[in-house]
């Protein structure tokens, strides 16, 4: 089969478009013919600079398509059905091998490339927002990022629960079209200081709760800019600043924070996650959530898509299609 992969870690063009063996068929898993990958901000990273599991390695944490293997301990998984699933690598080709517990159904309405979009933005930012960041109805909340995945699911979630929802972005024309997914109030990160507008928008308090997924110096600031008792949840350093925050200014407050790694929660509470996962898929496909796709790309083209998603233009979620 063919696959997208690179020998070593670097810049988009370390990406070749090369055979490689079939992935085999673990027992208590599925071997999914792939039509619709969607990059993951993990993955732009672990191709910079990230653990490469082999050489040629191929990246990549989620995709959709349908089954045409399953293995002899699996229940509830057939030939021929449609499944989105997560790993730890492997997306980029054009069949993957995964354990049946990291796949969803996708609904007989729900498109493909849409499916591919979902379990690993949604079911973040539902835990940054309610596991873990505790958001309750009436607060306020900070969404770093906001034209990105884990962004647009968290804007979204926010709103539905009745909390004022606050985002960054770098532009204002992304922040306008945030405002189509529940978005309350925008900052332009690259004209405004961010910690200044959100206390400005909350009368001075700061926001109940922030997601970060920036990390670095955004993370200390946004430790800064929650209110008193407020709650940071990190989630990622898609900034590549390696600065450290000083925890220290957490305690004169009474803040908290958190990091949150949804792949954990999947092996460690599968029980609680994946219900709350196929919840948000069966959301998108009645129309109650949107999965934004930017724009699509053959998998020939993998370089071109990451260079793409590292150009910051994208709105939304950028797709490779074998």
């Amino acid at each position: 089969m063919k696959a997208a992969v690179y020998h070593q870690t670097g810049a988009p063009d370390v990406f070749r478009y090369e055979e490689v063996p079939e992935p085999e068929c673990p027992p208590n898993g599925v071997v999914i013919e792939i039509q619709a990958i969607s990059i993951e901000g993990g993955d732009v990273l672990n191709r910079a600079g990230g653990e490469m599991a082999r050489v040629p390695h191929v990246v990549g944490y989620q995709c959709a398509g349908v089954i045409c293997e399953v293995g002899p301990e699996v229940q509830g998984r057939r030939v021929g059905q449609k499944v989105v699933a997560v790993s730890a690598h492997g997306s980029h080709a054009e069949k993957i091998g995964v354990p049946s517990m990291v796949t969803w159904a996708i609904p007989d309405g729900l498109d493909l490339g849409s499916a591919a979009c979902i379990p690993i933005p949604f079911g973040t930012a539902d835990d940054c927002l309610f596991e873990f960041g505790r958001l309750r109805e009436g607060e306020t909340v900070l969404v770093h990022a906001g034209a990105g995945g884990v962004g647009m699911a968290a804007i979204q979630l926010a709103k539905r629960a009745g909390a004022t929802v606050l985002s960054t972005a770098s532009s204002t024309a992304k922040l306008d079209r945030l405002k189509e997914l529940g978005l309350d109030h925008g900052i332009n990160y690259a004209e405004t200081d961010f910690v200044a507008a959100a206390r400005e928008l909350t009368g001075g308090k700061g926001p109940d709760l922030v997601v970060d997924s920036v990390g670095g110096m955004n993370l200390q600031r946004s430790i800064e800019c929650a209110a008193y008792r407020g709650r940071i949840i990190t989630v990622g350093s898609a900034g590549r600043d390696p600065h450290a925050p000083d925890v220290s200014l957490l305690s004169a407050g009474n803040k908290s924070l958190t990091g949150v790694f949804l792949g954990a929660e999947i092996a460690m509470q599968n029980a609680r996650v994946h219900p709350m996962i196929q919840r948000h898929i069966e959301a998108v496909e009645s129309g109650q959530l949107r999965a934004v796709i930017d724009r699509t790309f053959p998998l020939a083209q993998a370089a071109a898509a990451h260079a793409f998603i590292e150009s910051r233009q994208a709105f939304g979620r950028v797709l490779l299609i074998p």
